[in-house]
């Protein structure tokens, strides 16, 4: 505990500092380290990149290759298709992208649903990628913005698995 407000050195490498609270009280700052210097810092690890996950074959063969994922939010519609095996997105929608923003008038109703969906199915025909399967949520029913991604998919001629 801290005899006086000020700060105080216990050793070379670690500071200590007492704060007086509300109530007059005075509280010790937890010790750190000093901030590096770009001289002292480790160099950077290439290798450090994060792997996709490692499957076994048993699971990889019953995963399906592309899965639309839907959010919806008060303010904005998104959708996005993910490559299952290596859990990165292959593409991906939104209400929030500023060319669709002006060409827009809600972000949020079903209508906008509707150019996401019609918006991402061109992008996957783009990148040849012809079907795609859907999952759909325990709260989400096939009934309003669900409903007009998922058409506006079929419309622009992505198959559902």
């Amino acid at each position: 505990m801290c005899l006086s407000v000020g700060l105080t050195f216990a050793h070379d490498e670690f500071k200590t500092a007492c704060v007086l609270t509300r109530k007059g009280r005075p509280t010790t700052i937890v010790p750190q380290l000093p901030n590096r210097t770009p001289e002292t810092a480790p160099p950077p690890n290439p290798e450090m990149v994060i792997p996709p996950p490692v499957r076994p074959p048993r699971i990889t063969k019953f995963l399906k290759p592309y899965v639309l994922k839907m959010h919806f939010t008060n303010k904005y519609v998104s959708a996005q298709v993910i490559h299952s095996p290596t859990a990165t997105v292959a593409s991906s929608a939104s209400s929030q992208e500023k060319a669709l923003r002006a060409s827009m008038e809600s972000t949020r109703d079903v209508a906008a649903a509707a150019k996401i969906g019609k918006l991402l199915g061109e992008r996957l025909l783009l990148k040849e990628i012809p079907a795609v399967s859907v999952f759909l949520k325990r709260e989400q029913k096939y009934h309003g913005k669900v409903k007009a991604v998922i058409d506006s998919l079929k419309e622009a001629g992505v198959k559902l698995l």
